[in-house]
């Protein structure tokens, strides 16, 4: 059986390459503290489970403090100029797509046909844990489609997820961190609190004042944690669950579906959404950093109230 561990030794194998290569690289000023912190990340992938919840806490506090001190450093990777990729990229054409997707193909394939899969007598892949399993498999795979069909050393796709690390910094881990606060926030009870405080401040004696509540609760939350994983357990479990499923009889799965959407919509307005809204501020080198966020705001907030419909209107059909 292929199980979740083995996409945690292989995250934890390309961190530490990105660590190794990082303290051979002297173009960095900075190339240890850089090291040393992509060495710990890799670190809590490839022995988390072993340090316990003490260790594990220390690693993240030594993650802070290695990041806060100052900045990672951007080294020079070897590979080619940008001259040469723009003649690549021109050479292969559309040619550069079926990489990727490749990708989100073998994800589609694990996730409907790979669970149903069997080898010596048990699942293929690690129950419930399908579609991550099958994400590292279809990077993998993909990898090994990329680098004959372009014709790049084997150390090329190392060297560029380096030089993409360097450029995004501490704020890679930031998806990954807030996403955790979900699950500490539904053991400290936050979703409880949250409940109480918006039946307190919003009626919730009709369907609509409940819909707009978790829709705009998931929204602004998202907006607050950077992150609408994080929201998503303490809005339902303080909103969704109680008054819509519970008091209004709404069908859990389009509740909950469009109560993610809805939090989307929050990502595409927050500084602390840093995959969606700081990266590519950094990779394009814009002016405004709040650029890509102005850009998505006239689309997030109409969508957020079509968002609220929907669920008014599909959620609760067997109501009428």
């Amino acid at each position: 059986m292929i199980k979740l561990s083995f996409v945690f030794i292989v995250a934890g194998l390309i961190f530490a390459a990105y660590a190794v290569l990082s303290a051979l690289d002297k173009t960095n000023p900075k190339r240890w503290r850089n090291a040393l912190f992509w060495g710990l990340f890799a670190a809590s992938f490839l022995a988390g489970d072993h340090f316990g919840d003490l260790g594990n806490g220390v690693l993240v506090v030594a993650l802070a403090v290695t990041a806060g001190v100052g900045t990672l450093g951007r080294g020079e990777p070897a590979g080619p100029s940008a001259a040469e990729k723009h003649a690549s990229a021109a050479r292969f054409g559309n040619g550069l797509f079926v990489p990727a997707l490749v990708i989100p193909a073998v994800v589609l394939f694990g996730s409907l046909v790979g669970k149903h899969m069997h080898m010596g007598g048990g699942p293929l892949l690690e129950p419930k844990q399908e579609t991550l399993i099958s994400l590292a498999i279809g990077a993998m795979i993909a990898l090994a489609v990329a680098l004959p069909l372009l014709r790049q050393p084997l150390g090329a796709p190392l060297q560029e997820g380096r030089r993409l690390m360097d450029t995004v910094g501490w704020a890679a881990l930031l998806p990954q961190m807030l996403a955790a606060l979900g699950a500490v926030f539904t053991l400290a009870g936050v979703g409880k609190v949250v409940g109480g405080m918006v039946a307190a401040g919003i009626p919730m004696d009709s369907r609509a004042a409940a819909v707009a509540a978790y829709c705009i609760g998931m929204a602004a939350f998202t907006m607050i944690t950077g992150n609408a994983f994080a929201a998503f357990p303490v809005m339902t479990a303080g909103v969704a669950l109680p008054f819509l499923i519970g008091k209004f009889g709404g069908d859990p799965a389009a509740v909950c579906a469009i109560g993610m959407l809805s939090g989307f919509c929050g990502t595409l307005m927050t500084p602390l959404a840093a995959n969606f809204n700081v990266v590519p501020v950094r990779l394009l080198n814009l002016d405004d950093r709040y650029g890509v966020i102005r850009a998505q705001a006239p689309t997030a907030i109409p969508l957020l109230i079509v968002n609220m419909v929907l669920m008014y209107v599909l959620a609760f059909r067997a109501h009428g």
